[in-house]
């Protein structure tokens, strides 16, 4: 299994409604197009399984505005067990980096129901860094985070425009294979956050079509929100 990394990149938050965003979609679906993997209206799930120490800093580290920091996480898109990946999150002065390799069930499986990383020394090296700060930091799964997203997508300075929505958190870590959570919604009814992510420079079309929506940038975690308000 090989580890997938990617380069340091921008990445800007907006809170958005969802009346709003309908009308910038469409301005969107005139310059961009959809991402590969989602469905015909540009829509994919997303479940995720973040893990925090026992002292819970990296939740800390986002309420401090920490900088540089980090969190691991397990990702599954629809619902699809058979493809799982471990993703390493780092935010460094302003932009994000993430790296990812592939997890097993059987392992995952392991994680959910003793709580304890399990060691696999044939695993890619992202994994072994997960296994180490779950022997030295006690990393531990500690909310499941599950959202709606639907992805613009530009090859030209690489970017993805996305919108969140339906962002809602489950405590229950041994839950995470379930198809139906007990879920607890973090934001108000009809509205989600916008993210924009490019690598060296966001085309000028697509930053005037954002700019004439006139949103304000914010941070926004989702662990952090989710952490907060877990069922």
């Amino acid at each position: 299994m090989q580890t997938e990394e990617k380069k340091y990149r921008h990445e800007q938050k907006y809170y958005c409604t969802k009346t709003r965003f309908a009308i910038l979609k469409n301005s969107l679906c005139n310059m961009l197009e959809y991402d590969k993997n989602a469905d015909s209206q540009g829509m994919y799930s997303i479940r995720s399984l973040y893990f925090d120490d026992y002292r819970n800093s990296g939740w800390y580290e986002n309420e401090n505005g920490t900088d540089p920091r980090e969190k691991f996480r397990i990702r599954i898109y629809n619902a699809d067990t058979d493809r799982i990946r471990l993703e390493l999150k780092r935010k460094e002065r302003g932009k994000t980096n993430k790296s990812s390799c592939p997890i097993s069930r059987m392992i995952c499986g392991r994680i959910m129901e003793t709580g304890k990383i399990p060691p696999d020394y044939k695993a890619p090296a992202l994994y072994q860094k997960f296994y180490a700060a779950g022997q030295t930091r006690r990393l531990q799964p500690k909310v499941i985070v599950e959202y709606d997203r639907m992805v613009f997508v530009c090859k030209y300075g690489n970017v993805r425009v996305t919108f969140d929505s339906n962002i809602s958190s489950c405590s229950s870590v041994k839950s995470f294979f379930d198809r139906n959570l007990a879920r607890r919604p973090i934001m108000p009814l009809g509205t989600g956050i916008l993210e924009v992510k490019y690598d060296e420079f966001l085309p000028d079309y697509i930053y005037r079509a954002l700019q004439k929506k006139d949103m304000r940038e914010i941070t926004f975690s989702k662990y952090y929100y989710c952490k907060k308000y877990t069922v």
